[in-house]
């Protein structure tokens, strides 16, 4: 599903004693179709800058990214618009279009894709059913709470039935209820086939789900399985 080859990445300059420092380093590890990872680490230790190179927001500066069972590095740069369409992420500021409803901003990855209107309809109201909100569907962003929101961004990141789904720091807003209602959804996703990456700095959310980890410092992987 992912390997990590040596990979490091570097924003900015890359050669030249003016280079920007690298934010990872030598990263290497292998994730298997199916798995959940937690991805753990303290603020700065480059979680989000993983995530960048998993949902392609980012390429490695250094190393081999196998993605999909892509070489990234060999992959033409039009293909990967086709790639990113098969990785669902779910960011910690929820990231939903304020002047689309729940159900507009769960329906527009469906809608990007040309599926019919009717499939549309009829998939978009089952899973914000299947995540508590069937009563929101005409509701607004900003009229929906912090909970309520997250759950609706997870729609829209799995909507198209994503081979692989990231999260980033998904519970940050989150109060405890709401986010153990998060993780029952996350681990049911992963039930059901999907690869699950969540980045947290959450250490007692990850010691009351435990599950193989991935422990960043400083740019490089301290700990893998």
């Amino acid at each position: 599903m992912v390997r990590f080859e040596s990979v490091g990445l570097r924003y900015g300059r890359t050669g030249g004693r003016d280079a920007a420092p690298e934010v990872l380093r030598n990263i290497s590890f292998a994730l298997p179709e199916g798995a959940f990872r937690w991805l753990l680490g303290p603020s700065g230790a480059g979680k989000t800058s993983l995530l960048r190179l998993m949902y392609l927001a980012a390429l490695p500066t250094s190393g081999r990214l196998t993605l999909l069972g892509n070489d990234i590095g060999r992959t033409p740069r039009r293909a990967l618009p086709r790639l990113r369409r098969r990785i669902g992420v779910v960011f910690q500021d929820f990231r939903l279009l304020p002047h689309l409803t729940a159900f507009e901003n769960v329906a527009l990855p469906l809608r990007l894709a040309g599926r019919p209107e009717a499939q549309v309809r009829a998939d978009v109201t089952e899973l914000l059913h299947w995540v508590g909100l069937a009563g929101k569907l005409s509701t607004l962003p900003d009229e929906l709470s912090g909970g309520e929101q997250q759950r609706v961004a997870i729609a829209r990141a799995v909507i198209a039935r994503p081979n692989l789904l990231l999260a980033d720091e998904p519970t940050g807003n989150l109060d405890a209820a709401q986010a153990d209602r998060l993780m029952m959804l996350l681990n049911e996703l992963n039930r059901l086939g999907t690869t699950v990456i969540v980045a947290t700095h959450n250490e007692s959310l990850v010691a009351r789900y435990p599950n193989s980890e991935l422990r960043l410092d400083r740019g490089r992987l301290v700990h893998e399985p």
